[in-house]
């Protein structure tokens, strides 16, 4: 599944190749998926799209948003699979849940084996698409600061049963954080994944938010994690702190064995000396 530091750097490399290039076909629905969800009938996206052009891409939380212009944005949401640049369209995946097919020849493809949404919205109306309309701030975003994000950690364990695994992957309280980048945003910050929030003290609280922000950026400077593809199909530089192979192996700080636990729907690896 693709956090917000693998669609941050999938959006600067479609930066680099997309851009001006124009749609000769657009097609959505090749591999009829179940959870798969389209806005869209594959007639209505493929004469709305024909013969716009691409802008530049951003991401926010665990969206993508792909201007075609004149008039629409092309987004893609909640993805776990993979999204690809084809320099030559004859290479596209015969499977596959969206394709743009450009003018030079090129393709854009996008191919989940969870689920995922696409949507081709009107520019200006991004935000009124679920999952986007109530996003909070990113750790991207400038109004993630220390004083936000007191205040979130504030509300979220008010009554004192969130844990700390909690605002990292529930509810997308922190938009663009999965499982997997959590666990080692915890192993940074010290902190059980059971942690109640309730009882965090304010260097701890510091602690947290230099994790979070830390962690994000590290990911996107090595140019994504090292399970997940990028634009060109190459894996990414960041190998993780914690996860199935860190397991029984001596803590990387104080030597303990690192375990694992089921919490919260997902499996959490952990040091039981370091992270309380």
């Amino acid at each position: 599944m693709f956090d917000l530091p693998e669609l941050t750097v999938i959006a600067a490399q479609m930066n680099d190749v997309l851009p001006g290039l124009v749609v000769a076909a657009g097609t959505i629905g090749v591999s009829p998926h179940r959870f798969v969800w389209y806005d869209r009938e594959p007639e209505e996206f493929a004469a709305l799209t024909a013969g716009l052009r691409v802008g530049r891409a951003w991401a926010e939380g665990k969206w993508l948003f792909v201007p075609l212009e004149p008039g629409r944005v092309l987004l893609i949401g909640e993805w776990g699979g993979r999204i690809r640049y084809h320099a030559d369209a004859a290479d596209l995946p015969a499977k596959r849940h969206l394709d743009l097919t450009f003018t030079t020849g090129a393709a854009l493809s996008a191919t989940t084996q969870m689920w995922g949404g696409v949507h081709l919205v009107e520019a200006g109306r991004e935000r009124e698409v679920k999952y986007v309309k109530e996003m909070r701030p990113t750790p991207l975003d400038e109004r993630f600061d220390r004083a936000y994000f007191g205040e979130l950690v504030a509300a979220a364990g008010e009554d004192g049963r969130r844990s700390v695994k909690g605002l990292l992957t529930q509810e997308q309280l922190i938009p663009g954080l999965g499982n997997a980048i959590a666990q080692d945003i915890m192993a940074r910050a010290r902190l059980h994944p059971r942690r109640p929030l309730s009882t965090l003290d304010e260097v701890q609280l510091e602690g947290l938010y230099e994790a979070i922000t830390e962690t994000v950026r590290a990911v996107i400077a090595a140019g994504g994690r090292s399970d997940e593809r990028d634009l060109f199909g190459h894996p990414g530089g960041y190998a993780r702190l914690m996860d199935a192979r860190a397991v029984g192996r001596p803590c990387v700080t104080c030597g303990t064995p690192v375990e694992k636990i089921s919490y919260l729907g997902g499996a959490c690896y952990f040091c039981p000396a370091c992270q309380t």
